[in-house]
């Protein structure tokens, strides 16, 4: 089933970001975190995809084993920076042939190592054309597109972010899942602002629980987006107090805070990144009050 024929306005819910284990000798211990919290009920399962699809083979096999063994409904990330049509089109049969009818399509990050060449041979640039060939060739298919609170930064300017990702939904895109961001406001302010121009699909906030002062500043440092100053001030004292565990409690307590806000506030409902860590998106989700 899309996605999108789940999201309804009298019903909330949460979805649930996984990402692939580093090796297949840490499978047993995902797959654990994966029912421990299969009973969450997620609306929907995501698992990322690496840059330049580092780890599309990965992906397709968790994908699958969340649909078929775990009863989740998927989807797959799936990015295009540097893939040829035919890969892509290939994975997306594959993904098909498994029951998996969902993908998030992202433009995707260079690698690090270098191995895509600047500028790209493929058709396949950006997300939108992503967007584009996905819809036109395989016209079941659900499709997230991503959107930045803060705005994308590589962009120009937030007027061009925002037409950048009206033109992913209207080329077929059904909703789209938000960029980390720690201060609701960001989200409230890019919502209104992408109803101005014209966007009226779903955008689901995105949430991370911060585990590590040291990680979330990597993490902001690479996608744009900002820690406000007292919460910063927090996780610092946290640190310097009582090391990571501190780090970790203040972290979850904010996000855990976000979430209800923004449920409160009337949103579809919340995509939690879980880290792969069962405890932490537990202790967040305790107690959420959703319609």
């Amino acid at each position: 089933m899309n996605i999108i024929e789940s999201i309804t306005a009298d019903s909330q819910f949460i979805s649930l970001e996984y990402f692939p284990p580093k090796t297949r000798q840490d499978w047993p211990a995902f797959f654990q975190t994966v029912q421990r919290l299969a009973r969450l009920n997620p609306l929907f399962a995501s698992v990322t995809y690496g840059a330049g699809g580092s780890t599309n083979a990965d992906t397709l096999d968790i994908v699958t084993r969340l649909q078929q063994e775990h009863g989740l409904e998927t989807m797959a990330h799936l990015t295009c920076i540097g893939a040829k049509i035919e890969e892509v089109a290939q994975f997306l049969d594959d993904l098909t042939a498994a029951g998996v009818s969902n993908v998030l399509a992202l433009r995707g990050d260079l690698p690090q190592d270098g191995t895509v060449a600047t500028p790209l041979p493929s058709p396949l640039r950006y997300a939108s054309d992503l967007v584009s060939m996905i819809r036109s060739s395989f016209p079941g298919m659900g499709i997230g597109v991503a959107g930045y609170p803060e705005v994308h930064p590589e962009a120009e300017n937030v007027e061009s972010d925002l037409a950048f990702l009206k033109m992913k939904l209207d080329r077929g895109a059904d909703f789209a899942i938000t960029q980390l961001f720690f201060d609701n406001e960001l989200y409230h302010s890019f919502v209104k602002r992408a109803r101005t121009a014209g966007v009226s699909k779903p955008i689901i906030p995105g949430i991370l629980p911060v585990v590590s002062l040291k990680v979330i500043k990597r993490i902001v440092s690479l996608c744009g987006a900002t820690i406000p100053a007292d919460f910063l001030a927090k996780l610092e004292q946290a640190d310097r107090d009582g090391g990571a565990a501190a780090v970790q409690k203040i972290g979850v307590a904010h996000a855990r805070q976000q979430a209800q806000e923004l449920l409160a506030s009337g949103v579809p409902g919340v995509h939690i990144y879980t880290l792969n860590r069962a405890e932490v998106v537990l202790e967040l989700v305790e107690g959420l009050e959703m319609k």
